[in-house]
């Protein structure tokens, strides 16, 4: 009376020719393979046999089907505990990712600083120098100019004394012509 459904048919009722009543449906994460252990898959066959001998044996005892729904628990709570595990060890991995990331970025920080500190104490060396080097010629160029003020001073005391001792002879000569009656004929 009963007809048995495939494998095949039980992955999509939509699909399924096979209307009888231990249909199955797995949700398609679960059917992807990829996720779905091995395990998971002897259950549900051992589950889809024990639907059928439910069906057809009428002294069949539920408590079997009550044994494996808890070894679907046991299967379901591993494969959570697997998945957390595999997060854990993926974030665990993260974590050191970024620690490294930030290791990198630390050490290129702190090169780029220890460029920037050179170049600035390369600047402030060459500033320094440059500043030596004009307040050197600006001393120079003051004791030139102190010099070339005492050789001008010098020059014009000389020049006032030349001019003095000049007008001096002139009265000196005009005042023994004067004093000689003398008239000097220019």
């Amino acid at each position: 009376m009963l007809s048995k459904c495939r494998a095949e048919d039980s992955l999509n009722p939509l699909l399924s020719s096979c209307h009888c009543s231990n249909l199955i449906f797995i949700p398609p994460f679960f059917a992807s393979g990829s996720r779905f252990s091995s395990t998971m898959e002897a259950l549900i066959s051992q589950f889809t046999f024990l639907s059928d001998r439910a069906l057809q044996d009428k002294n069949f005892d539920p408590s079997t089907i009550e044994d494996l729904m808890k070894l679907f628990e046991i299967e379901a709570y591993n494969s959570w505990a697997a998945l957390e595990l595999q997060h854990q060890n993926e974030t665990r991995d993260a974590e050191i990712a970024m620690h490294q990331a930030e290791d990198y970025l630390d050490s290129v920080m702190e090169d780029a600083l220890d460029e920037f500190r050179r170049f600035e104490e390369e600047f402030d060396r060459m500033a320094e120098v440059e500043l030596q080097d004009l307040v050197d010629k600006s001393e120079k160029a003051r004791k030139m100019g102190s010099l070339m003020e005492k050789a001008a001073a010098v020059a014009s005391k000389r020049y006032m004394e030349a001019a003095m001792n000049s007008a001096t002879a002139s009265m000196r000569s005009a005042w023994k012509a004067i004093s000689s009656n003398k008239v000097h004929p220019s």
